[in-house]
């Protein structure tokens, strides 16, 4: 028999060894339990509402999914342009309002001349909004108590809100939480809510 001289190459073959067997569970048990850890968190502290009519567009529009923070206010206080969620007048059976923060406790509100004023001085918003309209009850001076909000619609000629004698300043007792994700269907639909 001849022998062969230099280098030999053997092919060996690749087997999956327990520990690579292992290891791929681990991983897989992980990434579920992180998954499953996220899911938990954020539907105990969030919750889902709907966006109903067109009062906060472009920022939300109709049917657009919400996914709503409820913890965030618990530990800190709503922030002017933060779009909250709230039931109006408190009330359970109502849909929930996704309106954005114009006014915080203790600020003076007044709509002159179809432009919001806080405090006396023009707040400056930039050009996405339309000019208002209807001042409705902000066309006279409101001094928000320590724990009032004034809310807007980001459509403002077509949003029922904190100008309405029927909703007013919001307290923050009636406010659901803050509105963090939007989803739905349509082009750039997902995203936070800024």
């Amino acid at each position: 028999m001849a022998r062969h001289k230099g280098l030999t190459f053997y092919e060996k073959k690749k087997r999956f060894s327990r520990e690579i067997v292992r290891e791929i569970f681990i991983t897989i048990f992980y990434c579920f339990a992180a998954a499953l850890v996220a899911f938990v968190i954020v539907f105990a502290a969030g919750m889902k509402v709907t966006m109903i009519g067109v009062s906060m567009e472009p920022t939300l529009h109709n049917g657009h999914e919400v996914l709503i923070n409820r913890f965030v206010y618990k530990i800190m206080s709503p922030k002017r342009g933060d779009v909250i969620a709230f039931l109006p007048n408190g009330n359970p059976n109502s849909h929930h309002y996704l309106k954005r923060v114009v006014g915080l406790p203790g600020e003076r509100i007044q709509i002159i001349g179809g432009y919001l004023y806080i405090d006396g001085e023009a707040l400056e918003e930039g050009e996405g909004y339309d000019k208002i309209i209807d001042a409705g009850i902000a066309e006279n001076e409101i001094l928000l108590e320590n724990d009032e909000y004034f809310v807007l619609g980001d459509n403002r000629n077509v949003s029922e809100d904190s100008r309405s004698g029927n909703i007013g300043p919001i307290s923050k007792s009636m406010i659901t939480g803050r509105a963090w994700f939007r989803f739905g269907a349509g082009r750039e639909s997902m995203g936070l809510i800024k």
